[in-house]
């Protein structure tokens, strides 16, 4: 989980607090919520509170799986802001970090809990099958607690395009591990996603992955890059994307980092706050 990078202002009036349910993906601020069918347990709607979506890797993940299973919820974002979040984020997540699933009096905190969390509850979550639920498993832990030298030298931005100068070793070795598991998933399940035809968490895992691949233009093979292609087609990729290149926050840590990749190319924030 990628820790804060500075003391946040809570939530003003400002914020708008998005609810996301079934049908359609609600890409716009809409207090819309669905009513629950027979198969749906009658609670409250989840509150999932994130940070910027530009910059926030683990965010996305299970705003991702949430929205593409239509699994109503509450957004509620709070950016980074300068040097420390951490005391700004503990009024909602135990640890100070972002993501935090909240659902009536209790917190779930880390996106692989959250997960997790969500598999015990909605049918989908994970793969039907045995052995692909156990393959998507594998790859989700090995994805939350590897890939190092991917996440520092090719942090997750998605307005601005770089191009990488020197790629270091472990970042080559990340990439030929990372095609060859995305590989190994496609041909074995012989679907669309990683896990067979149907988005599952393992997908959402490996989502800010295709925004580095688009933000470095990184080398992968047709078939790694097909399937980049489908995650950054997804309507709820679509809508985060949008989401990120309106925000008017501009963190200078996370800014930094991305362009001592390389070379910055462009901005397309500059265009979407014209």
């Amino acid at each position: 989980m990628v820790p804060p990078s500075r003391p946040g202002q809570g939530l003003s009036s400002r914020h708008r607090r998005p609810v996301h349910g079934r049908g359609r993906l609600a890409d716009r601020h809409v207090a819309l919520i669905p009513l629950p069918s027979s198969r749906e347990r009658p609670a409250a709607v989840y509150r999932l509170h994130i940070a910027n979506k530009n910059y926030s890797s683990w965010s996305l993940r299970p705003w991702l799986l949430m929205s593409e299973m239509a699994i109503p919820f509450e957004e509620r974002l709070t950016p980074f802001v300068a040097d420390a979040n951490w005391a700004s984020f503990r009024a909602f997540s135990p640890t100070g970090q972002v993501p935090c699933l909240i659902d009536g009096e209790l917190a779930v905190w880390d996106s692989l809990a959250i997960v997790e969390y969500l598999a015990e509850r909605h049918p989908g979550v994970w793969p039907t099958s045995a052995n692909a639920r156990a393959w998507a498993r594998s790859a989700c832990a090995e994805m939350h607690s590897g890939f190092r030298a991917l996440r520092d030298e090719c942090p997750m931005n998605c307005g601005l395009r770089v191009r990488v100068t020197t790629p270091s070793e472990p970042l080559r070795h990340d990439l030929a591990r990372l095609e060859e598991l995305w590989t190994q998933g496609l041909e074995t399940f012989s679907g669309s996603f990683l896990a067979g035809e149907t988005f599952t968490a393992v997908d959402a895992f490996f989502a800010p992955v295709a925004f580095r691949v688009q933000g470095f233009d990184l080398p992968l093979g047709a078939a790694a890059r097909g399937y980049v292609e489908r995650l950054l087609a997804l309507p709820g990729m679509q809508a985060w994307y949008r989401a990120a290149l309106a925000e008017p926050w501009r963190d200078q840590p996370h800014e930094r980092k991305t362009l001592a990749a390389g070379e910055r190319l462009v901005d397309h924030r500059d265009a979407s706050t014209a």
